[in-house]
């Protein structure tokens, strides 16, 4: 049996459950659970309070988590990284009201700073050789420097429309961070078979992600011209039609090549474009 750790709420909650339901593992998780067993998979699945998270993998009350890497650094966490997982993805940044002047960390020399993240704060500071007043705060950070009790902020940005409600003003970036799988040291060793198991499974939902199946009708003619062109595994699989020079062919493309290929293969004569999301994908 796995424990494995998720967020109860928060950012990651519903990404996390989605993740381990495309990986096959079906959870059955009621309103306010704190533990819910995995029916079809030895595993139960613990649902804490996201700063909770890193002690209890640390101590080994949970074998892995999927957990933000900002959380882990913030709490220097004795656990391995696994699998960044490509979601929630964040940056702990420094801001500023927008008119205020700024010339780098150093102008913060002596100033108040509010965060959430002290830890990792300090440690960007001392790097820096810069004396600050760290003003921990646990929640609404950035409307410190509006009611006077800092004069900038540190905390986590992702789109930066809160910044910019609150008339703050993005200027420097501590550090970046995504979702994550994380685990207990000794779990790595005792629980190795499960553990890469899972792995396993998550690796292929997350390459699958990434890539796109796609099939379409070619003059045979252009059968060797747009096979070039295709960014596919090993080789493009191709099938005659019954329309006499055709041919159909089928390949996985890369999510960021997409509107490329599709744009070469419309200009080499392929119709009936269809494109597939990729449900697994194991290499």
């Amino acid at each position: 049996m796995i424990k494995i750790a998720v967020q109860k709420s928060g950012r990651l909650y519903d990404e996390s459950l989605k993740l381990l339901k495309e990986c096959g593992l079906h959870v059955d998780n009621g309103m306010d659970q704190l533990k819910a067993e995995v029916r079809n998979f030895p595993a139960e699945v613990y649902f804490l309070r996201n700063s909770d998270i890193p002690q209890y993998l640390e101590d080994g009350v949970v074998d892995i988590a999927i957990i933000g890497e900002n959380v882990l650094y913030e709490k220097n966490a004795n656990v391995f990284v696994l699998e960044k997982l490509g979601f929630s993805k964040c940056r702990l940044s420094i801001a500023l009201p927008k008119n205020d002047e700024y010339s780098g960390i150093t102008s913060l020399e002596g100033k108040k700073i509010a965060t959430s993240y002290p830890n990792t704060l300090q440690k960007y500071l001392n790097e820096k050789n810069v004396n600050a007043e760290i003003h921990l705060i646990s929640g609404s950070v950035e409307i410190a420097p509006n009611i006077g009790l800092a004069d900038a902020i540190c905390d986590l940005v992702s789109s930066g429309s809160t910044l910019f409600k609150n008339g703050l003003e993005e200027k420097d970036i501590l550090f970046r961070s995504e979702a994550c799988i994380a685990a207990n040291p000794k779990a790595l060793e005792d629980k190795k078979e499960i553990i890469d198991e899972i792995l396993f499974r998550v690796q292929s939902v997350l390459k699958a992600r990434d890539h796109r199946y796609i099939l379409f009708n070619i003059p045979n003619h252009q059968i060797k011209t747009v096979g070039k062109m295709l960014p596919v595994l090993k080789s493009p699989t191709v099938l005659p039609l019954l329309d006499e020079g055709w041919s159909s062919m089928h390949s996985v493309i890369h999510v960021d090549d997409f509107w490329k290929v599709i744009r070469g293969l419309k200009e080499h004569g392929a119709q009936g474009i269809l494109v597939i999301p990729v449900q697994n994908m194991v290499i």
